[in-house]
């Protein structure tokens, strides 16, 4: 699975698993890839090494909210019609709100 936007595209890996979700990126370096989290409208950057952007989309894939370049030890409370969360390397992406993703 990849995500589409602009003229990028970037790998995906689905955190299905009560684990898998709550490691996410923590204790990764070099991070090269995209992960999703289904169902999901809050996130924690504890024990992070690097930075990463915040992707919050609704149902049809449209960014809701974005949190570029966040730094560990932060929470990002519960949005509002936010039913997916993708954590990408810092500044891969050049995102504008209201646009939508397309994911392969």
């Amino acid at each position: 699975m990849k995500i589409i936007y602009g003229n990028k595209f970037i790998e995906v890996k689905e955190c299905t698993s009560f684990y898998s979700r709550l490691k996410g990126f923590m204790f990764k370096k070099d991070i090269n890839y995209s992960l999703l989290f289904n169902r999901c409208n809050s996130i924690h950057t504890f024990f992070m090494r690097e930075n990463i952007d915040v992707i919050m989309c609704d149902s049809n894939n449209t960014i809701i909210k974005y949190y570029r370049n966040l730094g560990k030890n932060k929470i990002i409370w519960p949005q509002k019609k936010v039913r997916k969360v993708f954590e990408t390397p810092s500044n891969y992406f050049n995102i504008n709100i209201g646009e939508r993703m397309i994911i392969e």
